[in-house]
C-alpha cells in the first residue's frame, strides 16, 4: 500500500508542490495529478521523472504505508 500524496519538484526552478498520486507501480511508474492534469512519472533508477507542458518534474514517489 502506498500513500495517495507525492511531492513533485520542477527541475528548472526547484519549486515543489504536493500532488495526488495513483496507480503506483514500485520501481516502474505512477500517475501524478495536479490541477486535473495527469503526469506519468517513470522510474529512472534514482527518482521518478515526468514531463508536462515543456517542464520536467522529479519525485521520490509516494511513501509506502504498511
Amino acid at each position: 500500500m502506498y500513500d495517495n500524496i507525492a511531492i513533485l519538484t520542477n527541475t528548472m526552478n526547484n519549486n515543489s508542490v504536493e500532488v495526488e498520486a495513483d496507480n503506483m507501480r514500485p520501481g516502474k511508474s505512477f500517475d501524478a495529478y495536479i490541477a486535473s492534469n495527469r503526469i506519468r512519472m517513470n522510474w529512472n533508477g534514482k527518482v521518478y521523472v515526468g514531463n508536462a507542458h515543456g517542464m520536467e518534474f522529479t519525485s521520490s514517489g509516494p511513501k509506502q504505508i504498511n
